[in-house]
């Protein structure tokens, strides 16, 4: 076997599947989807072909012209990472039809019960397949390396409506032999039945192939925008009015990286366990209901995830192990776009809260310096634990550092040169790295690319913003260990994004005299920005101020958002001297784990196991 991917059994000997025809029964009493997936190869294949599976039951492997049974095994014990490999055996074959059904364990899917919705009426079922979950949905060759299109017919129950990171072509009633044996024709073309049908024609990584099923509605908010949510008009008119401007970011982003290759650019507020502050599916990003702030400042999430629609989804990571590929040019291209549309001040401030981040995360990595490098070895290593800062912000740091060596012109240059090189194309470092040095001679002299890819820790030609909003706020921050709170007419003009750098920015260790004397001034513990919110709820616990336990607990059964989750339950089990907080940590991660999605409670599980 030459695996191409350390976390997946796809085998670089074999023919890398080109499409995928998936037909999708969801039955939502079961929290199971029934399912058949036709799989095409580039050409006839004679032998055995590798495929990711994890907690699917496997029905048949049948050649799709004469329907006859393929030889397949599924290897018997699990891999905790990669899941199971399902060898099917071809005999000059260039398509081979899978059925199966998925398992309410999946690690993709969430199945919220109508208690758990927003109008609390009908069920709702969404997917998050990053980084190597699609294989929990459907077989497939669940490497980035591995590029599919893929079309898709879900079977739903009729007042139930669905978006998928794809065209949708139909919402039609079911037709007597289409569900390709994924399930029982009776069940299939049941009068209270409807199929939605949606096409990717352009290849993607299987991790952005994304659908939710639900009660949905939408607003309209540009040419090429829609906000999708659940049909509840509060939510659909707030998320309307934060995204207000996605069609000019849109034109900033076309205007500095080239043509947005992927038709519309909408959006789907999901319900508040979703455990990302966005995902960039494409035509369909997802996002986290808690980015809507109120001041349209939730739309720098949206800045990142458009910035995707060219690095990360038209250039991939190859593997995981080159994941800076896709997230620091993502957050240098953000950056561009916030500071076009929303101001250089805005910008700075961005870079100073990532700067921050980064910062923590060598902390927190200080045992394994590894995963501070760019360039990583993730064998052994599942994606979701090491999520961190660091590819996105160290990513970033290089990129700038690019930048100022060769000046902006130069830069935004080759920036287009390398999107229309590689676009529809996944890619490692290795291959950047020659990219680079052949169109900008000389780089490997002025900048030490070594240290930058395969160093650890912060390299010393990295720099920290600066600019006058930002130098203000870590200043007062600094000042209040000496006993300064800032005045009124310092923070009158202040946003959110001041506030987090303003508390992320405090010295460690503060009295809870203290913490508490800030809250009663300006009442940060009741933010309805979640990031100001999480950052003084994560200062209050390292300052031991046990009056804020009972706002902690209901944070945490109200939203799902891995990086939230991952702050407090860490703080918590951190405490020093403090079994209170530990004790906290342990009963409301069992009262409300069933509310997160699986992602997020393998977060939660991995911090307690470590730290309790």
């Amino acid at each position: 076997m030459a695996p191409v991917d350390p976390h997946s059994f796809t085998d670089s000997t074999h023919p890398f599947a080109t499409h995928i025809s998936l037909s999708l029964y969801f039955n939502f009493p079961s929290s199971t989807i029934h399912s058949s997936a036709l799989l095409t190869l580039p050409n006839p294949h004679s032998g055995p072909i590798s495929l990711d599976a994890r907690s699917l039951a496997i029905s048949s492997v049948l050649d799709p012209q004469t329907l006859t049974p393929l030889p397949f095994s599924l290897s018997p014990n699990p891999d905790p990472i990669k899941g199971q490999n399902l060898t099917i055996t071809l005999s000059n074959q260039s398509s081979f039809l899978i059925t199966f059904s998925t398992s309410p364990s999946s690690s993709a899917l969430q199945w919220l019960s109508p208690p758990q919705t927003f109008n609390k009426t009908l069920p709702f079922v969404y997917t998050q397949c990053h980084s190597i979950h699609a294989r929990s949905v459907f077989p497939c060759q669940d490497t980035p390396a591995a590029r599919i299109c893929y079309s898709a017919r879900l079977n739903l129950p009729r007042q139930l409506s669905a978006v998928m990171s794809a065209a949708h072509i139909d919402r039609r009633p079911p037709i007597l032999g289409e569900g390709l044996s994924s399930c029982d024709e009776a069940l299939w073309c049941a009068e209270d039945r409807v199929v939605e049908e949606f096409a990717m024609e352009q290849p993607i990584p299987p991790y952005l192939f994304a659908f939710a099923v639900g009660e949905i509605n939408y607003r309209e908010v540009g040419p090429r925008t829609r906000v999708y949510a659940e049909s509840v008009p509060a939510v659909l008119d707030a998320a309307a009015k934060e995204f207000a401007g996605t069609e000019e970011m849109i034109r900033q982003g076309e205007r500095l990286f080239g043509p947005y290759e992927w038709g519309r650019f909408d959006l789907m507020v999901l319900p508040p366990s979703f455990p990302y502050g966005g995902m960039e599916n494409p035509r369909m990003v997802f996002l986290t209901p808690t980015v809507i702030r109120g001041d349209a400042s939730g739309a720098q999430v949206v800045a990142h995830e458009l910035a995707h629609s060219w690095t990360g989804n038209l250039i991939t990571n190859k593997t995981n192990e080159d994941f800076w590929l896709n997230e620091g040019f993502t957050t240098y291209a953000e950056r561009r776009i916030v500071e076009v549309v929303q101001g250089e001040d805005r910008a700075a401030l961005n870079i100073g809260i990532g700067w921050r981040g980064l910062n923590e995360d060598m902390e927190r990595f200080h045992d394994n310096m590894e995963f501070t490098k760019l360039k990583t070895r993730q064998e052994g290593v599942d994606p979701d634990d090491i999520y961190s800062h660091v590819p996105y912000e160290k990513g970033f740091q290089f990129l700038w550092r690019i930048e100022r060596q060769i000046c902006r012109p130069a830069f935004d240059e080759f920036l287009k040169k390398y999107i229309a090189t590689f676009k529809f194309q996944s890619i490692d470092t290795e291959m950047f790295l020659d990219f680079l040095k052949a169109n900008v001679p000389g780089i490997e002299k002025e900048i030490d690319l070594d240290v930058w890819i395969h160093g650890t820790g912060i390299p010393p030609d990295a720099l920290e913003p600066v600019s006058t909003i930002y130098t203000k706020i870590v200043s007062l921050a600094t000042e209040f260990k000496l006993g300064r709170m800032p005045r009124e007419d310092e923070v009158a003009e202040w946003r959110g994004q001041e506030w987090e750098l303003y508390l992320e920015n405090l010295p460690k260790g503060i009295e809870s005299s203290q913490v508490a004397a800030l809250d009663a001034r300006y009442r940060l513990s009741e933010c309805k920005d979640w990031e100001v919110k999480v950052a003084f709820l994560q200062l209050a616990i390292s300052s031991g101020c046990r009056e804020y336990f009972v706002e902690v607990e209901k944070t945490l059964k109200e939203v799902g958002r891995r990086r939230y989750l991952r702050l407090l339950y860490t703080a918590l089990a951190q405490a020093t001297g403090n079994d209170e907080a530990k004790i906290l940590a342990k009963r409301v991660f069992m009262e409300a784990r069933e509310c997160y999605h699986p992602i997020a409670q393998g977060v939660v599980e991995t911090i307690l196991s470590k730290h309790l």
